[in-house]
């Protein structure tokens, strides 16, 4: 979905597909903007490329909000049969010449190195409204982060937490299935339990993580994801009553909530 946030608020383009499956877009104003892009699919980025060139070509101020960066995962090639897509995807992206593009917790750092322009946000503040909404308390509950990239990323904004613990991921590396998970830190015993990562799919890890910490004694545990694939209704996560609360911005979930009770969306697109 694109979104036109400009002086007198929000506008949605109009686009209606013609038969041969090309689009036409009324865009109602040109006025210097920000344009907000939530990822459904990569029909849109076409839709941005024709949307950016129409605003530029009245010379207007345009700055770019994609709060997930679509490719991330394809950060790197191993072998000549593969395509670079993220690299090529921020070719397109740095061709529209935007005065800035805003991303909100990159998956991966090769992706903020290849954007033009980029303003790197944390995610911290709606960390810290999911741990608000979840309860968990600094003094007794746990922070886990479910693999040493996590951690790596997160843990500094926990310096005032007194329980903090980690997973190292026991892989398959023939398959690369995950087959369990060494927990480190501190004992997540008669705790609660808040799990903190930036991008879920099918959920494979925490679930892993949290088999591990039930079987070491947490009470109710809670997750926070920065970007939720809708393919999380398709994992394990949401099954039975392993998992209490999951916490995500909106930056890529669209599934309707009333349908996902355990899941929370925090608003990241204002």
């Amino acid at each position: 979905m694109i979104k036109i946030k400009g002086e007198y608020g929000e506008t949605v383009p109009n686009v209606i597909n013609f038969p041969d499956g090309t689009f036409k877009i009324d865009i109602d104003d040109v006025k210097p903007c920000e344009i907000v892009w939530k990822y459904e699919n990569e029909a849109e980025l076409v839709q941005l490329i024709y949307i950016a060139k129409h605003i530029k070509s009245y010379g207007r101020k345009t700055g770019l909000y994609m709060p997930y960066i679509p490719n991330a995962r394809m950060d790197r090639t191993k072998n000549s049969t593969e395509v670079f897509t993220l690299k090529y995807f921020c070719d397109i992206i740095n061709s529209l010449e935007f005065d800035y593009v805003r991303v909100l917790d990159a998956h991966s750092p090769v992706s903020t190195a290849l954007i033009d322009r980029v303003v790197h946000e944390s995610p911290e503040k709606y960390i810290k409204k999911a741990l608000e909404l979840s309860g968990i308390d600094k003094e007794s509950d746990c922070i886990f982060f479910p693999d040493e990239g996590s951690c790596k990323r997160y843990s500094s904004m926990f310096s005032d937490f007194r329980n903090i613990g980690f997973g190292i991921k026991k892989r398959d590396w023939g398959t690369g299935k995950i087959l369990g998970l060494d927990v480190h830190g501190d004992s997540p015993e008669n705790r609660n339990v808040f799990i903190i990562d930036d991008i879920c799919a099918y959920g494979g890890t925490v679930y892993y993580s949290a088999l591990k910490l039930k079987e070491l004694g947490c009470k109710n545990i809670s997750v926070f994801f920065t970007h939720c694939e809708n393919s999380v209704a398709k994992g394990k996560l949401l099954d039975g009553d392993l998992i209490k609360s999951i916490y995500t911005t909106n930056s890529l979930f669209s599934l309707e909530s009333e349908k996902y009770p355990q899941i929370t969306v925090i608003d990241c697109l204002k």
